[in-house]
């Protein structure tokens, strides 16, 4: 599963991407600063189930602190979105094919509209923030339309003389963006679109291709540089048809890069930190450090962790479930005491843990164990956030 964080030149993505992830990229005051995508791993907080069981874990693949466990989620920064990117135009096609797999897109919108149309930098207040949400939009939607409508004609026709479900065809087509069958035929529907599909017209396949595009490809804004914003401004994000989360990536990425040096401590996604080290600091420093504070406090918290938290937990619905090898001792094979933290689509099965884990055990599926109450639980049984689960399998 893969976050991409999106939106046009110079508006703060390598900054959130930055924070989000303590991945070097480069930062800079104009466009185009990111052409090769930037790859790192953001973490979402969950409570770790040591505490339920009164035991001490120790984690392979998340880390556990205080009692939270740090889920790993892929991100990706991708080429800064310029007009016409759907004609190729600047970096579009590059910007557009990194985005292929992601499963949803947090928009990085500068809400003090300094940024204009192409990514320039301009005066505070003279852009209009919600003119590039509904760019993204267009330009995501135009993109998919192009590779939908191609041929159009031969694939109805394909449809109709080989009784094949139109849904199918056009999932196939779409296979290289990760949108599959169920969320077309799911498109379709939400389109009421003319029940023979050899009827659809140039004005149906567009409003397909955004139904498509809102399922397939969920997006939240992030409403940065909200520090330097104007009510006005937020208050006109936060009307759009989207969750809207003010955010400061700024903020977010000097205060991970401060708790690394141990100067304050912070927890990601709180709303307040600690100065440990106020004599290694000057007073400039702690200026900034107090503003970054109040700011913290007036939109509880930077934002950062809050987006993609709401990505993964509310917009594409995921829960966290523990896998282990020994439902009494709670170990792999090797003895690490709840090693894992899955991310699993709310309604997942047994089953589909099992193929998760690995296609073999998925395969040879028999039972699974709930490690919590001891019992034995089928292959359609119904996992649970925070469950923790022993899968067993045919040798």
């Amino acid at each position: 599963m893969e976050i991409g964080i999106v939106g046009k030149p110079n508006v703060g993505k390598s900054t959130f991407f930055s924070a989000a992830t303590l991945a070097k990229a480069e930062i800079a005051s104009y466009p185009f600063t990111t052409i090769e995508p930037n790859r790192g791993v953001a973490y979402v907080r969950a409570k770790c189930p040591h505490q339920d069981f009164n035991v001490k874990c120790n984690p392979k693949n998340a880390k556990c602190v205080k009692g939270t466990r740090y889920v790993p989620v892929e991100a990706i920064d991708v080429a800064g979105l310029g007009p016409d990117a759907h004609e190729g135009k600047g970096l579009g096609n590059k910007f557009l094919d990194d985005l292929r797999q992601a499963s949803a897109l947090i928009h990085i919108v500068d809400a003090s509209g300094g940024t204009d149309v192409e990514g320039n930098p301009c005066e505070a207040g003279s852009h209009d923030p919600v003119e590039d949400v509904l760019f993204l939009e267009k330009e995501l939607t135009f993109w998919m339309k192009s590779i939908l409508a191609k041929g159009w004609e031969k694939v109805a026709r394909q449809a109709d003389s080989e009784k094949t479900k139109i849904e199918t065809l056009l999932a196939d087509r779409l296979t290289g963006l990760g949108i599959t069958e169920h969320e077309v035929k799911l498109a379709i529907r939400n389109c009421g679109l003319p029940e023979n599909f050899k009827e659809w017209n140039e004005e149906n396949l567009f409003s397909l291709t955004n139904s498509i595009r809102e399922i397939s490809k969920p997006i939240i804004i992030a409403a940065n540089k909200c520090d330097i914003a104007s009510k006005e401004n937020l208050d006109k994000l936060k009307k759009l048809d989207y969750t809207v989360i003010p955010t400061s990536a700024e903020s977010e990425l000097a205060l991970r890069r401060a708790a690394k040096a141990e100067l304050v401590d912070y927890d990601p996604g709180s709303d307040d930190f600690k100065i440990l080290q106020r004599e290694k600091l000057t007073e400039k420093q702690i200026h900034g450090l107090e503003f970054i504070r109040e700011k913290m406090k007036e939109f509880g918290g930077t934002g950062v962790q809050a987006c993609i938290e709401t990505a993964v937990f509310k917009v594409l619905d995921l829960i966290v479930v523990y896998p282990v090898e020994d439902e009494n001792k709670l170990t792999d094979k090797d003895g690490n005491i709840l090693p894992d933290a899955y991310l699993m689509k709310k309604g997942s099965t047994a089953l589909e843990l099992a193929y998760k884990i690995h296609t073999d055990i998925g395969k040879n599926f028999i039972r699974a164990i709930d490690a919590k109450t001891k019992r034995i639980i089928g292959a359609e049984h119904v996992l649970k956030d925070g469950d923790v689960i022993k899968v067993v399998a045919k040798v």
